[in-house]
């Protein structure tokens, strides 16, 4: 439970002072031996913990889902196999997986969200990437507007969503090949650009390496690259600025 839930809850006469003090008297973390679960990270950033499963032992990556959905009511989970996802179902029935993003998660229901972020591939098959991103922003509260296969090849296409691209409190550029698709949405753009580089490509791109140099050289201004692949840390950065936005708005 969030620190500010707990707060309301004590002001509506729902859970007792004490109860509440047992909450706040709790180290922050909870230790498993194998793992630190670090319940008050959202207290300190504003954002839960989330589980990168890839190379978790499966008895492990059960139970840090089981502490962590009793703990907050929901967890979320980036680079699972569908493996993973039928061990933790075996636990958390309602829990989903998307085998596009490799996205495992369970949320509460109703969720705000708020503002507006624009997430773009360059080519279909950088929506894997674009999708982590995308949930990402979404779980942690923000608006996502999705925009896919709009890259250099065929600029028209990305000219005739511009105006919802330049509405965004901030854009998600992914894409893969030379990158270019960041440089050219940096120049459009009066919003921050987070450029996501993917893997994709032939050999010359050397496993996104080439789109990586792109978008760190952009002559464009306002773009700032995450690592290659790196969907959930663009999601993340782009809800920090949508936050920001928001909250100058109001």
């Amino acid at each position: 439970m969030e620190a500010r839930e707990i707060l309301e809850q004590v002001k509506a006469g729902k859970i007792s002072i004490e109860d509440a003090e047992k909450f706040f008297k709790k180290q922050p973390f909870e230790e498993l031996g194998y793992a630190k679960l670090d319940s008050h990270r959202e207290i300190r950033s504003g954002f839960p913990e989330v589980i990168f499963c890839s190379g978790k032992p499966d008895e492990y990556l059960v139970s840090i889902y089981k502490k962590m959905y009793e703990a907050n009511g929901e967890a979320f989970g980036t680079r699972a196999g569908v493996h993973q996802f039928e061990l933790v179902k075996e636990v958390i029935p309602q829990i989903s997986y998307d085998e596009v993003s490799h996205i495992l998660k369970i949320e509460k229901e109703n969720k705000e969200r708020t503002g507006k972020i624009a997430v773009c591939t360059a080519g279909t098959a950088d929506i894997p990437v674009a999708e982590e991103a995308a949930q990402t922003a979404e779980f942690f509260g923000s608006a996502v507007e999705r925009i896919y296969d709009v890259g250099v090849s065929g600029i028209h296409r990305l000219f005739h969503r511009l105006d919802t691209i330049q509405e965004a409190n901030c854009v998600v550029a992914v894409a893969g090949m030379e990158g270019a698709l960041a440089s050219v949405i940096g120049g459009l753009v009066s919003n921050p650009v987070i450029a996501v580089p993917t893997s994709i490509g032939y050999g010359a791109s050397m496993n996104g390496l080439s789109a990586l140099l792109t978008m760190i050289n952009s002559c464009a201004n306002g773009i700032a690259v995450v690592n290659i692949d790196n969907g959930y840390g663009a999601g993340y950065m782009a809800t920090q600025i949508n936050r920001l936005a928001v909250k100058g708005q109001k």
